[in-house]
């Protein structure tokens, strides 16, 4: 009986979140959040790509690195049921798992062959840093399953309106005629999902999360998000 098995990382992960708060829990969820996975040698050898052009999406298996000190656990508060319940480890995608594996399906928007092999990659929740494991072609007709049901993750979850004061619009514009990068957008598609931890989310104070070099600050009244600033790191 086999107990320990060995494990290569492949490469790392060069996203737009350099911390948790803030990443989405889930890849897809912020459509316009992209990353760049870096390979390393020996698994960056061009014939090792030969063939993944073609497919839309890949699957991506990856190493919880931050969690690695806090331990593992047998049951888990999952945010979307607001904290109040527990559920057992194997029923959540908790990173908190005894070997702190996750696995998302992403976008692969392009393969870059100019400095190595890089997979750009679009609709992550995968910090900056994080080791990559494995990858694998995302397939429709057998990994999407119509007959699926999502269990007590499948129930309703009020999402909130985001609105942008003037000078967080005009940054946003200003930054994203200087990167490319779709800032306000992105900004949109995270909060819009609720990043406060479930026993913050009675607090009315000012939130903020850093994405690529950008300070975003926010309230949150109701259902509604106010972001009231964003400022360039350094």
């Amino acid at each position: 009986m086999i107990d320990k098995v060995p494990i290569e990382v492949i490469g790392y992960i060069n996203s737009c979140f350099s911390e948790k708060f803030g990443t989405p829990r889930q890849s897809g969820l912020a459509p316009s959040a992209e990353a760049r996975l870096k390979l390393v040698e020996p698994f960056n050898r061009r014939e090792m790509f030969r063939g993944l052009e073609e497919f839309s999406h890949v699957w991506i298996q990856f190493l919880f690195h931050q969690v690695r000190t806090e331990g593992w656990k047998t049951t888990v508060r999952p945010p979307r049921l607001g904290g109040n319940e527990r559920k057992g480890i194997w029923a959540t995608r908790s990173p908190h798992r005894p070997n702190f594996m996750g696995l998302s399906a992403v976008q692969l928007k392009h393969i870059d062959f100019n400095n190595g092999v890089e997979l750009v990659l679009a609709g992550v929740d995968l910090l900056d840093g994080t080791p990559v494991v494995d990858i694998k072609p995302y397939l429709p007709s057998s990994d999407s399953l119509d007959e699926a049901s999502e269990g007590w993750a499948g129930r309703a979850f009020e999402k909130l309106e985001v609105e942008f004061l003037p000078a967080a619009v005009q940054f946003c514009s200003v930054y994203e005629n200087e990167t490319g990068v779709p800032l306000q957008q992105l900004i949109t598609e995270i909060l819009r999902e609720d990043p406060r931890p479930p026993a913050q989310r009675q607090k009315k104070e000012t939130f903020g999360m850093r994405l690529y070099d950008v300070n975003v600050r926010w309230q949150v009244r109701a259902a509604t998000c106010r972001v009231s600033s964003c400022e360039k790191v350094g």
